[in-house]
Protein backbone atom coordinates (compact mmCIF):
# COMPACT_ATOMS: atom_id res chain seq x y z
CA UNK A 1 0.00 0.00 0.00
CA UNK A 2 2.57 2.41 1.00
CA UNK A 3 4.91 1.50 -2.43
CA UNK A 4 1.51 2.04 -4.20
CA UNK A 5 0.97 5.62 -2.49
CA UNK A 6 4.34 6.52 -3.07
CA UNK A 7 3.70 5.74 -7.10
CA UNK A 8 0.63 7.94 -7.17
CA UNK A 9 2.36 11.25 -5.29
CA UNK A 10 5.20 10.35 -7.86
CA UNK A 11 2.85 11.37 -10.95
CA UNK A 12 3.27 14.77 -11.77
CA UNK A 13 -0.44 15.13 -13.37
CA UNK A 14 -1.57 13.58 -10.04
CA UNK A 15 0.04 16.04 -7.56
CA UNK A 16 -1.17 18.93 -10.19
CA UNK A 17 -4.65 18.17 -10.14
CA UNK A 18 -4.65 16.74 -6.27
CA UNK A 19 -3.01 20.46 -5.52
CA UNK A 20 -5.73 22.26 -7.49
CA UNK A 21 -7.84 20.31 -6.02
CA UNK A 22 -7.49 20.68 -2.68
CA UNK A 23 -6.42 24.00 -2.92
CA UNK A 24 -10.49 24.37 -3.69
CA UNK A 25 -12.01 22.39 -1.24
CA UNK A 26 -9.22 24.53 1.60
CA UNK A 27 -10.49 27.65 0.41
CA UNK A 28 -14.39 26.69 0.51
CA UNK A 29 -14.06 25.42 4.04
CA UNK A 30 -11.95 28.08 5.49
CA UNK A 31 -13.43 31.97 3.55
CA UNK A 32 -16.38 31.36 5.82
CA UNK A 33 -14.28 31.20 9.14
CA UNK A 34 -13.08 34.87 8.39
CA UNK A 35 -16.51 36.18 6.59
CA UNK A 36 -19.61 34.75 8.08
CA UNK A 37 -22.83 34.99 7.13
CA UNK A 38 -25.65 33.77 5.06
CA UNK A 39 -24.30 33.38 1.26
CA UNK A 40 -27.84 34.48 0.01
CA UNK A 41 -28.67 37.37 2.22
CA UNK A 42 -29.14 40.57 -0.07
CA UNK A 43 -26.94 43.22 1.24
CA UNK A 44 -27.73 45.17 -2.00
CA UNK A 45 -30.88 47.11 -3.15
CA UNK A 46 -29.60 46.76 -7.32
CA UNK A 47 -28.05 44.65 -8.98
CA UNK A 48 -24.79 43.86 -10.78
CA UNK A 49 -22.98 46.07 -8.36
CA UNK A 50 -18.99 46.01 -9.45
CA UNK A 51 -16.30 44.49 -7.65
CA UNK A 52 -14.86 46.98 -5.38
CA UNK A 53 -14.34 48.37 -1.73
CA UNK A 54 -17.77 50.51 -1.31
CA UNK A 55 -17.42 53.43 1.50
CA UNK A 56 -21.01 54.73 3.28
CA UNK A 57 -21.44 58.20 1.95
CA UNK A 58 -23.38 59.56 4.80
CA UNK A 59 -20.28 58.41 7.29
CA UNK A 60 -17.58 59.66 4.96
CA UNK A 61 -19.68 63.15 4.93
CA UNK A 62 -19.48 63.44 9.20
CA UNK A 63 -15.95 62.27 8.58
CA UNK A 64 -12.86 64.81 8.88
CA UNK A 65 -11.47 65.09 5.82
CA UNK A 66 -8.21 66.04 4.42
CA UNK A 67 -7.31 68.91 1.26
CA UNK A 68 -5.68 67.59 -1.40
CA UNK A 69 -4.64 69.64 -4.74
CA UNK A 70 -4.15 66.32 -7.31
CA UNK A 71 -2.84 67.60 -10.84
CA UNK A 72 -5.33 65.29 -12.57
CA UNK A 73 -8.23 65.09 -10.40
CA UNK A 74 -10.40 67.02 -12.74
CA UNK A 75 -9.51 64.94 -15.84
CA UNK A 76 -10.11 61.65 -13.64
CA UNK A 77 -13.15 62.80 -12.77
CA UNK A 78 -14.48 63.56 -16.28
CA UNK A 79 -12.72 60.90 -17.73
CA UNK A 80 -14.58 58.69 -15.50
CA UNK A 81 -18.18 60.29 -16.47
CA UNK A 82 -17.10 59.47 -20.32
CA UNK A 83 -17.79 55.53 -20.99
CA UNK A 84 -16.38 54.04 -24.69
CA UNK A 85 -19.89 54.58 -25.91
CA UNK A 86 -20.29 58.53 -24.95
CA UNK A 87 -16.91 58.76 -26.51
CA UNK A 88 -17.55 57.14 -29.65
CA UNK A 89 -21.35 58.65 -29.53
CA UNK A 90 -19.41 62.39 -29.41
CA UNK A 91 -17.49 61.69 -32.69
CA UNK A 92 -20.48 60.21 -34.08
CA UNK A 93 -22.07 64.33 -33.44
CA UNK A 94 -18.95 65.98 -34.43
CA UNK A 95 -18.59 64.10 -37.27
CA UNK A 96 -21.82 64.78 -38.70
CA UNK A 97 -20.98 68.98 -37.58
CA UNK A 98 -18.66 68.92 -39.72
CA UNK A 99 -15.08 68.16 -37.84
CA UNK A 100 -12.69 65.90 -39.30
CA UNK A 101 -12.54 62.46 -38.06
CA UNK A 102 -8.68 63.16 -37.95
CA UNK A 103 -8.76 65.59 -35.47
CA UNK A 104 -11.22 63.32 -33.06
CA UNK A 105 -8.74 61.37 -30.55
CA UNK A 106 -11.56 59.85 -28.18
CA UNK A 107 -8.89 58.37 -26.29
CA UNK A 108 -7.82 61.96 -25.29
CA UNK A 109 -10.00 63.23 -22.76
CA UNK A 110 -8.51 66.85 -22.41
CA UNK A 111 -8.50 67.22 -26.56
CA UNK A 112 -12.44 65.61 -26.77
CA UNK A 113 -13.79 67.80 -24.58
CA UNK A 114 -11.94 70.63 -25.37
CA UNK A 115 -12.94 70.18 -28.96
CA UNK A 116 -17.04 69.09 -27.94
CA UNK A 117 -17.05 72.49 -25.77
CA UNK A 118 -16.16 74.40 -29.15
CA UNK A 119 -18.25 72.75 -31.34
CA UNK A 120 -21.16 71.23 -29.59
CA UNK A 121 -24.79 73.31 -30.09
CA UNK A 122 -28.02 71.61 -28.88
CA UNK A 123 -30.20 73.76 -31.49
CA UNK A 124 -27.59 72.06 -34.16
CA UNK A 125 -29.90 69.46 -36.19
CA UNK A 126 -27.61 67.02 -37.74
CA UNK A 127 -29.08 65.47 -40.61
CA UNK A 128 -30.66 61.95 -40.32
CA UNK A 129 -30.17 62.40 -36.42
CA UNK A 130 -33.84 60.87 -34.22
CA UNK A 131 -35.25 62.88 -31.97
CA UNK A 132 -34.53 60.65 -29.20
CA UNK A 133 -30.51 60.94 -30.13
CA UNK A 134 -30.72 64.54 -29.88
CA UNK A 135 -32.63 64.13 -26.27
CA UNK A 136 -29.29 61.66 -25.64
CA UNK A 137 -26.72 64.30 -26.84
CA UNK A 138 -28.38 66.53 -24.55
CA UNK A 139 -28.46 64.71 -21.25
CA UNK A 140 -24.54 63.58 -22.14
CA UNK A 141 -23.76 67.33 -22.19
CA UNK A 142 -25.70 67.89 -19.15
CA UNK A 143 -23.66 65.66 -17.22
CA UNK A 144 -20.36 66.55 -18.36
CA UNK A 145 -21.50 70.17 -17.69
CA UNK A 146 -22.02 69.16 -14.14
CA UNK A 147 -18.80 67.20 -13.82
CA UNK A 148 -16.85 70.29 -14.95
CA UNK A 149 -18.61 72.55 -12.57
CA UNK A 150 -16.27 71.76 -9.13
CA UNK A 151 -18.24 74.74 -7.00
CA UNK A 152 -18.77 73.67 -3.12
CA UNK A 153 -21.29 70.81 -2.66
CA UNK A 154 -23.55 72.32 0.60
CA UNK A 155 -24.64 69.71 2.54
CA UNK A 156 -27.88 70.66 5.07
CA UNK A 157 -29.54 69.32 7.79
CA UNK A 158 -32.88 69.69 9.25
CA UNK A 159 -33.39 71.59 12.84
CA UNK A 160 -35.93 68.99 15.09
CA UNK A 161 -37.99 71.23 16.52
CA UNK A 162 -38.10 73.97 13.63
CA UNK A 163 -37.76 72.07 10.83
CA UNK A 164 -35.57 74.67 8.97
CA UNK A 165 -32.34 73.35 7.19
CA UNK A 166 -29.49 74.90 8.35
CA UNK A 167 -25.83 74.47 6.41
CA UNK A 168 -23.72 71.66 8.34
CA UNK A 169 -20.99 71.39 6.03
CA UNK A 170 -19.13 72.37 2.67
CA UNK A 171 -17.93 69.50 0.30
CA UNK A 172 -15.03 70.65 -2.54
CA UNK A 173 -13.67 69.03 -5.53
CA UNK A 174 -10.28 68.97 -3.35
CA UNK A 175 -11.75 67.43 -0.15
CA UNK A 176 -10.71 63.75 0.80
CA UNK A 177 -11.91 61.16 3.76
CA UNK A 178 -9.40 58.23 4.73
CA UNK A 179 -11.89 55.21 4.18
CA UNK A 180 -9.95 53.28 7.59
CA UNK A 181 -11.83 56.55 9.45
CA UNK A 182 -14.96 55.75 7.93
CA UNK A 183 -17.44 53.91 10.06
CA UNK A 184 -19.18 51.52 7.59
CA UNK A 185 -17.34 50.08 4.48
CA UNK A 186 -17.59 46.55 2.58
CA UNK A 187 -15.37 45.14 -0.06
CA UNK A 188 -16.15 43.05 -2.98
CA UNK A 189 -14.05 41.53 -4.29
CA UNK A 190 -16.21 39.71 -6.93
CA UNK A 191 -18.97 42.33 -6.70
CA UNK A 192 -22.78 41.53 -6.41
CA UNK A 193 -24.96 39.22 -8.06
CA UNK A 194 -28.52 39.98 -9.74
CA UNK A 195 -30.24 40.26 -6.51
CA UNK A 196 -27.69 42.11 -4.71
CA UNK A 197 -26.04 39.22 -2.93
CA UNK A 198 -21.88 39.18 -2.04
CA UNK A 199 -21.35 37.14 -5.23
CA UNK A 200 -17.79 35.71 -3.80
CA UNK A 201 -19.36 34.54 -0.50
CA UNK A 202 -22.67 33.20 -2.99
CA UNK A 203 -19.79 31.47 -4.92
CA UNK A 204 -17.76 29.62 -2.16
CA UNK A 205 -21.05 28.30 -0.90
CA UNK A 206 -22.36 27.15 -4.43
CA UNK A 207 -18.74 25.64 -5.10
CA UNK A 208 -19.50 23.18 -1.20
CA UNK A 209 -23.00 22.28 -2.72
CA UNK A 210 -21.69 21.31 -5.77
CA UNK A 211 -18.83 19.13 -4.35
CA UNK A 212 -21.54 18.00 -2.28
CA UNK A 213 -23.92 16.93 -4.80
CA UNK A 214 -20.85 15.40 -7.09
CA UNK A 215 -19.64 13.56 -4.17
CA UNK A 216 -22.74 12.10 -3.27
CA UNK A 217 -23.90 11.17 -6.51
CA UNK A 218 -20.32 10.30 -7.84
CA UNK A 219 -20.23 7.42 -4.58
CA UNK A 220 -23.96 6.18 -5.25
CA UNK A 221 -23.35 5.88 -9.43
CA UNK A 222 -20.12 4.09 -8.48
CA UNK A 223 -21.51 1.76 -6.04
CA UNK A 224 -24.43 0.60 -7.84
CA UNK A 225 -22.49 0.65 -11.10
CA UNK A 226 -19.65 -1.91 -9.16
CA UNK A 227 -22.24 -4.12 -7.77
CA UNK A 228 -24.18 -5.17 -10.70
CA UNK A 229 -20.42 -5.08 -12.90
CA UNK A 230 -19.31 -7.68 -10.48
CA UNK A 231 -22.21 -9.78 -10.23
CA UNK A 232 -22.46 -9.61 -13.80
CA UNK A 233 -18.97 -10.28 -14.64
CA UNK A 234 -18.53 -12.87 -12.12
CA UNK A 235 -21.82 -15.32 -12.11
CA UNK A 236 -22.56 -14.89 -15.61
CA UNK A 237 -24.91 -16.67 -17.31
CA UNK A 238 -28.81 -15.38 -16.89
CA UNK A 239 -27.82 -13.02 -14.02
CA UNK A 240 -25.23 -11.73 -16.89
CA UNK A 241 -28.23 -11.46 -18.93
CA UNK A 242 -30.21 -9.47 -16.96
CA UNK A 243 -28.38 -7.01 -15.48
CA UNK A 244 -26.45 -6.20 -19.14
CA UNK A 245 -30.37 -5.82 -20.33
CA UNK A 246 -31.08 -3.08 -18.11
CA UNK A 247 -27.80 -1.26 -18.53
CA UNK A 248 -27.75 -1.90 -22.26
CA UNK A 249 -31.70 -0.10 -21.80
CA UNK A 250 -30.40 2.82 -19.62
CA UNK A 251 -27.20 3.18 -22.10
CA UNK A 252 -29.60 3.41 -24.96
CA UNK A 253 -31.74 6.04 -23.49
CA UNK A 254 -29.66 9.42 -23.47
CA UNK A 255 -29.00 10.21 -19.96
CA UNK A 256 -29.28 13.60 -19.89
CA UNK A 257 -32.97 13.19 -21.18
CA UNK A 258 -33.46 10.64 -18.64
CA UNK A 259 -32.28 12.90 -15.91
CA UNK A 260 -34.49 15.88 -17.33
CA UNK A 261 -37.76 13.61 -17.24
CA UNK A 262 -37.09 12.28 -13.62
CA UNK A 263 -36.22 15.88 -11.77
CA UNK A 264 -39.14 17.27 -13.81
CA UNK A 265 -41.35 14.49 -12.14
CA UNK A 266 -40.20 14.91 -8.86
CA UNK A 267 -41.03 19.08 -8.41
CA UNK A 268 -39.33 22.31 -7.51
CA UNK A 269 -40.31 22.12 -3.77
CA UNK A 270 -38.63 18.78 -3.17
CA UNK A 271 -35.69 19.15 -5.25
CA UNK A 272 -33.19 19.85 -2.55
CA UNK A 273 -29.75 19.36 -3.11
CA UNK A 274 -29.38 16.06 -1.47
CA UNK A 275 -32.05 14.96 -3.90
CA UNK A 276 -30.65 15.87 -7.22
CA UNK A 277 -27.57 14.25 -6.07
CA UNK A 278 -29.69 11.02 -6.06
CA UNK A 279 -31.26 11.31 -9.51
CA UNK A 280 -27.73 12.11 -10.83
CA UNK A 281 -26.65 9.24 -9.11
CA UNK A 282 -28.86 6.65 -9.80
CA UNK A 283 -29.04 7.66 -13.62
CA UNK A 284 -25.08 7.62 -14.16
CA UNK A 285 -24.02 3.70 -13.39
CA UNK A 286 -24.61 2.45 -16.56
CA UNK A 287 -21.23 2.96 -18.54
CA UNK A 288 -19.18 1.84 -14.87
CA UNK A 289 -21.61 -1.29 -14.72
CA UNK A 290 -20.30 -2.11 -18.30
CA UNK A 291 -16.39 -1.20 -17.47
CA UNK A 292 -16.21 -3.13 -14.20
CA UNK A 293 -18.08 -6.18 -15.89
CA UNK A 294 -15.22 -6.27 -18.65
CA UNK A 295 -12.54 -6.32 -15.81
CA UNK A 296 -14.29 -9.63 -13.81
CA UNK A 297 -14.70 -11.49 -16.85
CA UNK A 298 -10.86 -11.06 -17.14
CA UNK A 299 -10.22 -12.00 -13.84
CA UNK A 300 -12.60 -14.73 -12.83
CA UNK A 301 -10.94 -17.53 -14.54
CA UNK A 302 -7.53 -16.71 -12.79
CA UNK A 303 -5.34 -19.16 -11.03
CA UNK A 304 -6.07 -17.75 -7.56
CA UNK A 305 -10.17 -16.97 -8.02
CA UNK A 306 -9.96 -21.18 -9.16
CA UNK A 307 -8.09 -22.12 -5.79
CA UNK A 308 -10.88 -20.17 -3.78
CA UNK A 309 -13.50 -21.55 -5.89
CA UNK A 310 -11.98 -24.81 -4.91
CA UNK A 311 -11.54 -24.06 -1.04
CA UNK A 312 -15.20 -23.82 -0.76
CA UNK A 313 -15.11 -20.26 -0.10
CA UNK A 314 -18.67 -17.89 -0.63
CA UNK A 315 -19.67 -16.07 -3.58
CA UNK A 316 -19.14 -12.76 -1.65
CA UNK A 317 -15.94 -13.85 -0.17
CA UNK A 318 -14.50 -14.39 -3.37
CA UNK A 319 -15.72 -11.41 -5.19
CA UNK A 320 -14.30 -9.25 -2.16
CA UNK A 321 -11.13 -11.07 -1.39
CA UNK A 322 -10.21 -12.64 -5.01
CA UNK A 323 -11.48 -9.73 -7.56
CA UNK A 324 -12.37 -6.39 -5.44
CA UNK A 325 -8.35 -5.96 -4.75
CA UNK A 326 -7.48 -6.44 -8.27
CA UNK A 327 -9.91 -3.76 -9.65
CA UNK A 328 -9.40 -1.41 -6.38
CA UNK A 329 -7.67 1.71 -8.88
CA UNK A 330 -10.10 1.26 -11.29
CA UNK A 331 -13.08 1.75 -9.36
CA UNK A 332 -11.39 4.86 -7.78
CA UNK A 333 -10.67 6.40 -10.96
CA UNK A 334 -14.32 5.27 -12.07
CA UNK A 335 -15.17 7.25 -8.75
CA UNK A 336 -13.15 10.26 -9.52
CA UNK A 337 -15.03 10.70 -12.94
CA UNK A 338 -18.20 10.15 -11.68
CA UNK A 339 -18.09 12.78 -9.18
CA UNK A 340 -16.38 15.15 -12.00
CA UNK A 341 -19.78 14.44 -14.21
CA UNK A 342 -22.07 14.46 -11.67
CA UNK A 343 -20.74 18.70 -10.80
CA UNK A 344 -21.18 19.32 -14.72
CA UNK A 345 -24.70 17.44 -14.70
CA UNK A 346 -25.57 19.68 -11.94
CA UNK A 347 -24.41 22.44 -13.69
CA UNK A 348 -27.11 21.53 -17.01
CA UNK A 349 -30.16 20.61 -14.82
CA UNK A 350 -30.16 23.52 -12.87
CA UNK A 351 -28.96 25.87 -16.09
CA UNK A 352 -32.56 24.79 -17.46
CA UNK A 353 -34.30 25.69 -14.19
CA UNK A 354 -34.45 21.63 -12.63
CA UNK A 355 -31.64 22.37 -10.06
CA UNK A 356 -32.13 22.62 -6.25
CA UNK A 357 -34.81 24.69 -5.11
CA UNK A 358 -33.41 28.29 -5.31
CA UNK A 359 -34.70 29.73 -2.27
CA UNK A 360 -32.23 26.90 -0.16
CA UNK A 361 -28.74 26.77 -1.18
CA UNK A 362 -26.21 28.48 -4.62
CA UNK A 363 -24.81 25.95 -6.26
CA UNK A 364 -22.20 26.41 -9.54
CA UNK A 365 -25.29 25.64 -12.10
CA UNK A 366 -27.82 28.01 -10.64
CA UNK A 367 -25.45 30.71 -10.49
CA UNK A 368 -24.60 30.41 -14.09
CA UNK A 369 -29.14 30.32 -14.23
CA UNK A 370 -29.35 34.01 -12.26
CA UNK A 371 -26.72 35.55 -14.45
CA UNK A 372 -28.40 33.95 -17.93
CA UNK A 373 -31.87 35.26 -16.54
CA UNK A 374 -30.75 38.56 -15.47
CA UNK A 375 -28.68 39.07 -18.72
CA UNK A 376 -25.64 39.49 -17.02
CA UNK A 377 -23.10 38.69 -20.47
CA UNK A 378 -25.46 41.44 -22.42
CA UNK A 379 -24.77 44.21 -19.66
CA UNK A 380 -21.09 43.82 -18.72
CA UNK A 381 -21.48 42.02 -15.59
CA UNK A 382 -18.66 39.31 -16.27
CA UNK A 383 -18.40 38.96 -12.60
CA UNK A 384 -21.65 37.27 -12.26
CA UNK A 385 -20.83 34.19 -14.34
CA UNK A 386 -17.07 34.62 -15.42
CA UNK A 387 -15.86 32.97 -12.06
CA UNK A 388 -18.39 30.33 -12.01
CA UNK A 389 -17.22 28.66 -15.28
CA UNK A 390 -13.76 29.02 -14.02
CA UNK A 391 -14.31 27.43 -10.92
CA UNK A 392 -15.93 24.79 -12.81
CA UNK A 393 -13.61 24.74 -15.24
CA UNK A 394 -11.05 24.14 -12.19
CA UNK A 395 -13.02 21.60 -10.74
CA UNK A 396 -13.40 19.18 -14.00
CA UNK A 397 -9.49 19.72 -14.99
CA UNK A 398 -8.02 19.03 -11.52
CA UNK A 399 -10.06 16.09 -11.28
CA UNK A 400 -9.89 14.80 -14.80
CA UNK A 401 -6.08 15.45 -14.06
CA UNK A 402 -6.17 13.37 -10.95
CA UNK A 403 -7.36 10.52 -12.90
CA UNK A 404 -4.93 10.78 -16.01
CA UNK A 405 -2.06 10.68 -13.43
CA UNK A 406 -3.48 7.28 -11.75
CA UNK A 407 -4.51 6.03 -15.48
CA UNK A 408 -0.49 6.43 -15.52
CA UNK A 409 0.16 5.12 -12.43
CA UNK A 410 -1.97 1.87 -12.85
CA UNK A 411 -2.06 1.01 -16.64
CA UNK A 412 0.99 -1.23 -17.40
CA UNK A 413 0.24 0.27 -21.50
CA UNK A 414 0.65 3.93 -20.63
CA UNK A 415 3.85 3.68 -17.68
CA UNK A 416 7.00 5.32 -19.46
Amino acid sequence: MKNTIRQVFHSPKFVVGFSIFVAMLLFVFIYPLFCPGDPLEMIGSGSFFKPGTYVSVYDAVDTKSGTFKLPDAAAKRIANKLSQEDREAMKVWLVGAGVAEDDIDIEDTESLLSLWKETYDPSVKIKGMLMSDRNYYKRLNKSLEEALDTEEISVSTADPETGEMTEAKKITGTDYVNTKDVANTITLPLGTDNFGRDSLKELVAATKTSLWIGFIAGVIATLVGLSFGLLAGYIGGWVDDFIMFITNLFTVIPGFVLLILISYAIGQGRRGATMVALVIGITSWPWTTRSVRSQVISLRNRDHVNLSKLSGHSLFRIILTDILPYIASYVVMALILQISSAILAEAQLSMIGLGPSTTKVATLGLMMNWAMLYTAHLNGSWWAYFPVLLVIALVSFALNLMNTGLDQVFNPTLRD
